[in-house]
Parts: C-alpha cells; sequence; structure tokens
C-alpha cells in the first residue's frame, strides 16, 4: 500500500509499505478522507514546534472497517468509522482523573506518532468512533476539528441562554460559534477580516458576522448583546490582537477562552485582566464524549460542514493540496485528501 511522508518541511513522498495486519482488539481501517488542518500546515512548513521529520500525518480522518482483530465485536466490516488520533499513558495524573486529552506523555497522530495517510490503517478499537452510514466521507473527517469545538465551548459549562462572541471565522472559529448555537447560546457573534468567512459563518446559522477592519470589536459587541456585552468570548485566532481586543472589551467579570494555538508569544496587558477580573480559560484537543457531541450535533443539523469544504484532492497530490491553501489562504476554508483516489 502506499503511505504518505514528509520528508522534511515542503518536501512529500509516497512509499510502498506492506499492508498493516491486526492484531487482538485492534481494526484495520480503510482510509477514505484526511482534512488538513492549521497544525498540518505548520508542519508543512517546518513551524510545529512538537513534531521532527520524517512524518506519516493525517489526524483529521474518517474511514470503513476493513478487518477486526480478534476480541473486537462492537464494529462489523464496511462500518463507518473516525479515528481518535491520541496516544496515551493511561498513568500519569491527568490521565487517571479521567482528562486524558491532557496526558503528560500525550502523544498525537500526525506529529509525534505515525499518522493515518496510507491506504489502510490498524489501530486500537478504542479509538475508533462510529459514523452514522448515511455522513459523507468528507464530513466524516471534519469530526475531529468538531470535537476540538465542542470541547472548546463545555470549558465554560452550560452556556444555553448566554451571548457568546468569537473571533477569528476560520474553520474552528466557525465550528465555535456553531457550536455555542447549538448548545443553546441566545445570540452568537463572530469577527474576522475576512469577508469570504464571515459570509461562510452566515450561510452556517451564525447570527452576527462584522468584519473589525471596519467595525470596532467592543462596538460590535454592544451592537449584537446591548451594553451588558458577552458573557463569554472565544479567541480562535490566537494572536496578539484577537486577545488583546478581547481582554480590552470583554465585560467585566466574564469569560474569555483561548482555543487557538497562540501564535508567538503573548504580549497582552494581563494588568487590565486582572483589574477588571476577567476568568482566562484555555482548552486543548477533545475527549470522547466531545466526538459523540460533534456527531449529534451534526445529526441534529445544528452544526453544518458542508459549507466548510473548499477542496478536494487526490491522494497522490498532497503536495498540492498544501500549495493550494498556500496560495488562498484568504478564501480556503477546509481542503480534504482523497487517500483512495489516486
Amino acid at each position: 500500500m502506499l503511505q504518505q511522508i514528509m520528508t522534511q518541511p515542503g518536501e512529500i513522498i509516497f512509499k510502498e509499505v506492506p499492508v498493516p495486519e491486526v492484531q487482538e482488539n485492534q481494526v484495520k481501517v480503510k482510509i477514505m478522507n484526511i482534512g488538513i488542518c492549521g497544525s498540518d500546515i505548520h508542519v508543512y512548513h517546518g513551524k510545529h514546534p512538537f513534531t521532527t521529520y520524517p512524518v506519516t500525518q493525517g489526524h483529521e480522518v474518517s474511514g470503513e472497517v476493513a478487518a477486526l482483530g480478534k476480541g473486537v465485536t462492537a464494529f462489523h466490516i464496511g462500518q463507518k468509522v473516525t479515528i481518535e488520533p491520541q496516544y496515551t499513558c493511561g498513568k500519569c495524573y491527568p490521565c487517571r482523573h479521567g482528562k486524558y486529552n491532557l496526558c503528560e506523555n500525550l502523544k498525537v497522530m500526525g506529529f509525534q506518532a505515525t499518522g493515518t495517510a496510507s491506504e489502510y490503517f490498524v489501530v486500537d478499537a478504542a479509538k475508533l468512533t462510529p459514523l452514522p452510514q448515511e455522513m459523507p466521507y468528507e464530513e466524516g473527517a471534519m469530526i475531529e476539528p468538531l470535537a476540538v469545538a465542542v470541547h472548546a465551548v463545555k470549558q465554560v459549562g452550560d452556556v444555553a441562554g448566554m451571548n457568546i462572541a468569537v473571533l477569528g471565522a476560520g474553520p474552528i472559529g466557525n465550528l465555535v460559534a456553531q457550536t455555542a448555537k447549538g448548545m443553546g447560546a441566545a445570540k452568537v457573534l463572530i469577527t474576522d477580516v475576512s469577508d469570504l468567512r464571515l459570509e461562510k459563518a452566515k450561510a452556517c446559522g451564525v447570527d452576527a458576522c462584522v468584519n473589525t477592519k471596519n467595525t470596532n470589536f467592543g462596538e460590535a459587541m454592544v451592537a449584537a448583546f446591548g451594553p451588558d456585552k458577552a458573557d463569554v468570548i472565544y479567541d480562535c485566532a490566537g494572536n496578539n490582537t484577537t486577545m488583546g481586543q478581547a481582554i480590552q472589551y470583554a465585560r467585566k467579570g466574564s469569560i474569555i477562552v483561548l482555543v487557538a494555538v497562540f501564535a508567538g508569544m503573548a504580549q497582552v496587558d494581563l494588568a487590565l485582566a486582572n483589574d477588571h477580573e476577567l476568568d482566562i480559560k484555555s482548552t486543548m484537543m477533545y475527549r470522547h464524549e466531545d466526538y459523540l457531541d460533534a456527531i449529534r450535533l451534526v445529526n441534529e443539523e445544528k452544526v453544518h460542514l458542508r459549507p466548510l469544504l473548499s477542496k478536494s484532492f487526490k491522494f497522490a497530490d498532497y503536495r498540492k493540496a498544501y500549495q493550494y491553501i498556500d496560495a488562498n489562504r484568504e478564501t480556503t476554508m477546509k481542503v480534504i485528501i482523497n487517500v483512495q483516489e489516486k
């Protein structure tokens, strides 16, 4: 079978390797689609701090069960599935207390461990989540980023009835906004400097979509929610500008959640955050229950994934997918690799 290998930043080869054998309690998955995310792009450009080369990518994935190992009874041949890409130790404090997404020895497929970018992939059955049979494989590959959004929204507990602001309308910001709305938020505002991304958010049902090139963020919150502004602000852009906006304009005593991987060292006004008693939280990946909630939200049509799909590429054109993203950053949301299409 063919396996993708990024040998160094910007260089991708394909190697013929044996089809892996399924062992006890494992499942062989025929990989169908893989999504490319911002972290993958960092790897492509040699800017991911926790990835070395060579590396096989692929952590946003959908596939079909091809073979079952001894002892596997929860899945059947031909079933649509997605893979949770975390390897955890099960022994450290977070793991022992149910927060394995924070494992002290965490490894993630496609970064510190071999990813799914091959025609077949063998994985422990415990890492599989069934997908609805009617869900297209392209959307199935987007359950992973949606699980990121679900976990992020949950960091403040129940958002039902809350006013929510989201900074950044890229794929994760869009999904955070949709998730908050789907979980009962009263009203959701999203901001960006790209009109196209804001149009996508509007098409997905986000209540208020504002370009902060033209409108001050503080004024946008007052216009959307009144003088009490937002109950929670999610920073899904992750830079000094957006976090600075969040701290400057947040209602006193409210909550800010950093969702994005922050771009470089932060230079923000923590004295103001202290003076306003802002609760600044962060979020990291997801757990199994977040996958289940993500699938439920899609099934209930509270989150729409198809509007985020920008373009798909054949498996052999993996490098072209990155080149396309680089050339179309302002107009690209989610790019998908069709593994079975050569």
